[in-house]
């Protein structure tokens, strides 16, 4: 499964989600050839620490230290068509899903920005 990079995967911090530990997660991926992965848990950012200091440990373990894993980091967001107070349909109640990731940074801190402010 080469040049692939699952960008939506959800970890234990996704209530009713997910229930997959990270350490291995990024263990699966490894040995399904992927050098890469997002955590995108829904509108929390809980696992963030985890995820990049088990990714860092995972790359100092590693034999070839040119053939790193990379931590991306994000989260599935939820974007509500009006307010939240207008609750006429189910879609209303929910919102929509969005899945936002993090380039640098600066894209992590207005992420964790947003994020912050939903609650």
């Amino acid at each position: 499964m080469s040049n692939f990079t699952h960008l939506h995967v959800h970890t234990e911090y996704s209530i009713l989600d997910g229930f997959a530990k990270i350490s291995k997660l990024i263990e699966k991926a490894y040995q399904d050839g992927q050098r890469a992965m997002a955590i995108t848990d829904h509108g929390n950012m809980y696992g963030v620490f985890e995820f990049v200091d088990a990714v860092e440990k995972f790359n100092k373990n590693l034999e070839d230290k040119e053939d790193k894993f990379k931590a991306i980091v994000g989260c599935e967001v939820y974007v509500a068509q009006r307010t939240r107070f207008d609750k006429n349909s189910k879609e209303d109640r929910w919102g929509r899903h969005l899945i936002l990731l993090a380039k640098n940074w600066t894209g992590y801190r207005n992420l964790s920005r947003i994020v912050t402010l939903s609650f």
